[in-house]
């Protein structure tokens, strides 16, 4: 099923702004580190700025001065020690320079990369915690798969931003600031010069930047049809051999590698052509600072000399580096985009099922339930349940029956409150659900699914999960009740990556002991016994009629003999009740459970 967030197309008009936004609110969370990065990043920026103004003053200062004296009296023994003095002064001074920039940079480094481990991190748990949450409804939309990739892709993805993107705009910004500053103080004439390529530069950046993008959307959409179509034929291998069609599915996925190929070609083409034209710019605005800066200086301008001419040589030059920073910080921001809106839409999908402010804990069940004209659908337009009643008194068993998709699932899911009634209401020993707490209410309700889930870990973890501070003893007992006894000696067995090392039967049989050593008040068995094998099933039957005594139970059952011993039986057919009664009384009605079940029986004899 696709994911509704993977339909919408996240293109052209993206908020780019309130997305950093968030992002940089993250990232503030962690002041000391964020400060740090800020101020490290700073002064990076400002020292990188101040060497060809180190240069300036050496040559100005020492080496013009210098070459000249020399050039009157090279065996100058008063100059030549001038000159060894000012050497090691300048060398102090450069080296101190670099020393502090290499400590800043060592900073920087690291508290970009503590930020961005934490923010991964926070953002990380945000979605866990808010799966943890969400209502059925939100996993019936949503794939495994896509909700997998948020977690985890995506959020790779947004980390290079969070880390190196926001550290290159503020150095870029920072060395753009001071270099321009610096460079208008000692000469505005030849500030402007190199200000001028300023705009070139960006038509070049945004040129480039754009269709770079446009096909690397391009790359990434036919990136995903590829892995679709793989993934379809390798699925579809028997069909495609049955009806001869290997030639047209080759010709098929050759034809999507193609356009990959072309979008992934153009994509890479134009991004090498980025750093060459930045250079060549870069080549125009020093020919321009050599040529006026030189003809200024044989003019005898006024604040113009050798040494400046070799700063705004250097500026010229250098300029243009922190321009590609910021350029990059700014495809990277776009293609960070699209996976960020995705990590948010997650955390910020509301929560339909939660408590309302001020409800109370439900105290000890009694077990009773009642649906009182509740309407229910799944989609407005295919109603599931319209005006339905239904009276289970505390301790009762209960066992739906019908055709698949009638609403016996929908009724458990119900009253397990994975969904609520669109309309009427659903009371638990005379309340309404809704005015007590959701956690107070799944605490005394215990479930046991068609499909069993067991977590990586032992046979004794799994089977605590329902109580987690369960002594052996307990253990042993849920055990003997379900005639899996043998269990006890294996209880430090790992059951493997959602218990690949069990069989079908083994999971139900840890499922059923888990949910017995909750001791639920009402109990949920969904199609429970239609996956474990006739031995297995013969087991455990004798204990499902020990442990429904005494406690509220619904069973959706598949296998007629297994419900024998219900309380009541409803056969549930679009929506409503068509038959209820104990199994003696419904098939002397010879309606359609006495249908049902000879049926059965007959395939069973068969």
């Amino acid at each position: 099923m696709k994911n509704l967030l993977e339909e919408q197309e996240f293109k052209e008009k993206r908020a780019l702004w309130p997305f950093l936004k968030r992002i940089f609110k993250h990232s503030l969370k962690y002041k000391q580190l964020f400060w740090t990065l800020f101020l490290s990043t700073t002064i990076v920026a400002i020292i990188e700025a101040i060497f060809p103004l180190i240069w300036l003053d050496f040559i100005d200062k020492l080496i013009v001065p210098v070459a000249t004296s020399l050039k009157d009296n090279p065996e100058n023994i008063e100059v030549k020690e001038i000159v060894k003095d000012g050497l090691f002064d300048y060398g102090i001074i450069y080296f101190l320079a670099i020393f502090i920039q290499i400590i800043c940079t060592i900073a920087l480094i690291y508290c970009g990369g503590r930020i961005m481990e934490y923010v991964i991190y926070d953002l990380r748990k945000e979605m866990f915690n808010k799966l943890q949450y969400l209502s059925f409804s939100y996993y019936d939309k949503s794939a495994i798969g896509w909700l997998i990739s948020r977690i985890t892709s995506d959020t790779d993805r947004v980390s290079e931003l969070i880390s190196w993107g926001f550290l290159e705009l503020v150095w870029g910004v920072g060395m753009i600031v001071f270099c321009f500053i610096a460079m208008f103080i000692y000469n505005w004439v030849l500030a402007l010069l190199v200000l001028v390529t300023i705009p070139i530069l960006m038509v070049i950046t945004i040129k480039i930047r754009m269709l770079v993008l446009k096909y690397s959307r391009k790359s990434r959409k036919l990136n995903s049809e590829i892995t679709a179509s793989f993934n379809e034929n390798l699925n579809g291998i028997e069909v495609n051999k049955s009806t001869v069609q290997e030639t047209k599915a080759s010709e098929k996925f050759q034809a999507l590698s193609t356009k990959m190929r072309g979008s992934s070609y153009k994509s890479s083409f134009y991004s090498a052509m980025y750093t060459p034209l930045v250079l060549m710019v870069g080549a125009i605005a020093a020919a321009l600072v050599v040529y006026a800066g030189g003809n200024m200086l044989i003019a005898g301008w006024a604040g113009i000399s050798i040494g400046t001419l070799g700063a705004f040589f250097v500026y010229s030059r250098s300029i243009f580096m922190p321009i590609f920073d910021i350029t990059r910080f700014y495809a990277l921001a776009q293609s960070s985009l699209s996976a960020g809106e995705r990590i948010f839409s997650l955390i910020d999908e509301p929560i339909e099922i939660e408590d309302k402010p001020g409800v109370k804990d439900f105290s000890q069940l009694k077990g009773g339930i009642t649906f009182k004209n509740v309407d229910f659908h799944y989609v407005v337009e295919k109603p599931i349940l319209k005006d339905f009643n239904l009276n289970i008194q505390p301790g009762e068993s209960i066992a739906l029956v019908g055709p698949t998709g009638e609403g016996k699932s929908t009724l458990i899911s119900l009253i397990s409150r994975f969904y609520e009634p669109v309309k009427g209401e659903l009371l638990i020993d005379g309340t309404d659900y809704r005015e007590r707490t959701l956690r107070s209410f799944r605490e005394q309700l215990g479930i046991i699914l068609q499909t069993p889930h067991l977590f990586s870990g032992t046979i004794r973890d799994n089977i605590k999960y329902g109580k987690l501070d369960a002594t052996d003893a307990e253990i042993t007992e849920a055990l003997k009740t379900i005639g899996a006894i043998e269990f006890y000696n294996k209880l430090d067995q790992e059951v493997g990556e959602e218990g690949g090392n069990l069989s079908i039967g083994e999971k139900q049989l840890i499922s059923f002991a888990r949910t017995i050593l909750k001791d639920p008040k009402i109990l949920i068995m969904d199609e429970a016994t239609s996956s474990i094998d006739t031995l297995a099933e013969i087991k455990i039957q004798k204990g499902i009629e020990k442990i429904i005594k005494g406690r509220t139970s619904i069973i959706i059952a598949h296998r007629l003999s297994t419900i024998k011993h219900c309380d009541r039986i409803l056969v549930i057919k679009k929506g409503r009740i068509l038959e209820e009664g104990s199994h003696v009384s419904l098939l002397a009605k010879q309606g359609f459970y006495h249908k049902l079940y000879t049926r059965q029986s007959r395939l069973t004899l068969a």
